[in-house]
This record gives structure tokens, C-alpha cells and sequence, in this order.
């Protein structure tokens, strides 16, 4: 069967939530369930057991997957261990390549049925639409915020650019972004962000800082500058752009005197996420990224730090005292989210939940004429 007849079929359920729960987006498909299981532990039988399945069951599945793929998946000899055939290797990797390019589309797809869903059951649920730049926190304090707060967060991200651009459209309630520590009013990060700020108009809202820096694979090398990434000896695998991270990595180059176009991957391999960028890195279809330090942890890899950055949240001034916003200042001022951040590599709180002045919070920030 040819891979253009190969439909994709996608679907949810509704379950009784386990005493886990669920953070973010787990994707199931039972395909890749089997074949994990087989890799791990060589035969139907112990790969059967391991799902809490019957050989039948596991034997006919692995059957029907092949009918439809129309290729085998599975090498079998006598007295050995079965094993994955290339091509279903090759469909593992992609598989978990897509997974972890989808994972934040697909929360944010679980987010907005859970919303509604919510909002059916019971009217009096409060509700906060979040545009935000990709974080490894914020799902968390989503989850947080529900279990512990009954405040539903609807979280979306984007870049940070684009989410200050939803706030000041109307379609979302908070945005967040993040900018370097150390940013001074020449830098690209400045001038990007400055235009949609507008202290008048905006609260800034302190969440948290997190370091960003060098991810690679361990036991390699990687630039020990940026200028080195001139070379062409490492692929660089970039955020897309208008992210802050991307705004972040252009601000780096462009005090390195580096072209963008010299750096082999800059301008054509780009991720929408971290998490991304560290697969990409991984899986060896990149030599070396710019990302948090909890994304390349998380993805087994190497990272060296290069700045550390405040992340921030932004809203609207007449929506500061409402009671979605007050229920979320107050979660961001809690030990519970100063706890769930010390579990993440390279994170700790910022003047949590604090109404900070933007002018004072962002240095580089400057009014276009000076206030009578």
C-alpha cells in the first residue's frame, strides 16, 4: 500500500480521571504502543503481558497493522529476539518526531474541549485564555491553577511576539513572553517587543526566570562561540521565527557579526518548541540549538548556559482585578508553584504574581516622547 493511501484518523475520549492525572497532552495510538513494547521486550508474549493483553490479541494487532501498512514489521529467527524491521524503526522515529512537534498544539486542542466541556457542566467555572511563548511551566501551572483553584487556563502558545500581538487583538485575556536579564534598549529582543507594550494599557504580571543556552548532544562538541557557528561545521537547528527565543538567537548572532544565511540550518530547520529543537538535536537531524535548560535535560542531551531570562505575563489593565486574574496571581504567588518550578533544571520564581511597573521591570523600555 502506498504511504499516500495511509489515512490518519484522529480521536478522543472521555475517561475517569486517574489519581495521577494527566499533565498536558499524553498521545496514544495503539500501534506504537505494540511495536514499543515488542523493541523493549523482544517477543508477542512479553510484549503482550506488558500491555496487559492476551498473545492473541498482541499476534492479531501486529497482523492487521501490517495488512494495512502493507509492510512487515517485525523480524523473526528462531531462538532470538524479535526485532523491528528498518522500516518500521523509520516509522518509530517519525512518529515520535511528529509527536513532539504536535505535543503543544495538541494541549492546547485538549485545553479548549476541556474548556467548552467544562463550561457545559458548570457555568461558574472561571476561564483565562493564555497566548504565551512555549514553556515547560506553564502546563504545570495550568494544571495547578484547575486542580487547585477551579480556574481553567485555555493555553495556547505561540511566539512572543504573536502572543502580545492576541492580547492587544482581543483573543486572549493574558499573553506571555520572556526577554533576557541583561537586554538593553540597542537589542533585537528590544526593539521587537517595545512597539506592543503600552504601560498605559498593560499590567505586567511576574511569573519566573529560566536559562536559556547551548543544547547539544553529549560527548560531541559544540561552538565554544557564536562567531564559531560561521563555519559550517555544526547544523543548527533554530526557533521559528518572531519566538523569543528566535528573537533571542538573532540578538546573538547580530552582536557576533554573524550573517544568518553562513550558519548551515538557521534559516531553513526551525522548530515551533524547545522540546523540538531538543528532539531534533537527538534524534541527529541537528548538530547543536539554543533552548532551555530543561529541554535538553529532558531529552537526555548537553547544555551550557548562555543568559538567563525573566518570563513575564501581561494583561490588560482593566482586567487586573478581575476574579480570573486575581485567582491567578494568587497561584503564581503560592509555594505550590515555587515547588513545581524547583523540579524543573534551570527555573526558579521572579516576583510571582506581583503588578510590576513596565518601565522598571523592563529597563530597555522607553516611552516614545518623554511624559509632561
Amino acid at each position: 500500500m502506498s504511504s499516500s493511501r495511509r489515512g490518519i484518523h484522529l480521536r478522543y475520549t472521555f475517561e475517569t480521571p486517574k489519581p495521577s492525572g494527566q499533565l498536558g497532552a499524553e498521545i496514544e495510538n495503539p500501534l506504537f504502543d505494540l511495536l514499543s513494547a515488542l523493541e523493549t521486550h523482544g517477543s508477542i508474549s512479553a510484549a503482550a503481558r506488558a500491555q496487559n493483553g492476551s498473545y492473541r490479541h498482541a499476534w492479531s494487532s501486529l497482523k492487521h497493522w501490517e495488512s494495512v501498512l502493507g509492510a512487515p514489521l517485525v523480524q523473526w529467527e528462531q531462538g532470538k529476539r524479535a526485532r523491528l524491521t528498518p522500516f518500521a524503526q523509520r516509522l518509530m522515529w517519525a512518529e515520535r518526531q511528529a509527536r513532539v512537534r504536535m505535543t503543544p498544539h495538541v494541549e492546547a486542542l485538549r485545553a479548549e474541549l476541556a474548556r467548552v466541556f467544562a463550561l457545559a457542566d458548570d457555568a461558574s467555572l472561571q476561564v483565562l485564555e493564555i497566548f504565551a511563548s512555549h514553556d515547560l511551566g506553564l502546563p504545570r501551572l495550568q494544571a495547578l491553577a484547575e486542580e487547585c483553584d477551579g480556574l481553567h487556563i485555555g493555553l495556547r502558545f505561540a511566539g512572543s511576539q504573536e502572543a502580545l500581538r492576541a492580547l492587544n487583538d482581543g483573543r486572549c485575556r493574558v499573553a506571555g513572553f520572556h526577554v533576557a536579564q541583561d537586554a538593553t534598549s540597542t537589542s533585537v529582543m528590544a526593539k521587537a517587543l517595545r512597539p506592543l507594550l503600552q504601560p498605559g494599557k498593560h499590567k505586567l504580571i511576574g511569573s519566573h526566570w529560566r536559562r536559556q543556552g547551548w543544547i547539544w548532544r553529549t560527548g560531541e562538541t559544540r561552538p565554544d562561540s557564536i562567531a564559531a557557528l560561521r563555519g559550517g561545521r555544526w547544523r543548527f537547528v533554530s526557533r521559528q521565527p518572531a519566538s523569543g527565543t528566535r528573537l533571542l538567537t538573532d540578538h546573538l548572532v547580530a552582536q557576533s557579526a554573524v550573517l544568518p544565511e553562513d550558519v548551515p540550518g538557521y534559516t531553513t530547520h526551525m522548530e515551533d518548541t524547545h522540546v523540538a529543537v531538543a528532539a531534533s538535536i537527538a534524534a541527529g537531524v541537528g548538530d547543536v540549538g539554543i533552548g532551555i535548560e530543561a529541554a535538553a535535560i529532558e531529552a537526555g542531551l548537553a547544555f551550557s548556559p548562555l543568559v538567563d531570562e525573566n518570563y513575564y505575563l501581561l494583561c490588560l489593565k482593566e482586567d487586573l482585578d478581575t476574579p480570573p486574574l486575581r485567582a491567578l496571581r494568587e497561584r503564581l504567588a503560592s509555594d505550590a508553584w515555587a515547588e513545581v518550578l524547583q523540579k524543573l533544571p534551570g527555573y526558579g520564581v521572579n516576583r510571582p504574581g506581583e503588578v510590576l511597573s513596565l518601565t522598571q521591570a523592563l529597563p530597555w523600555w522607553r516611552y516614545a516622547t518623554p511624559k509632561s
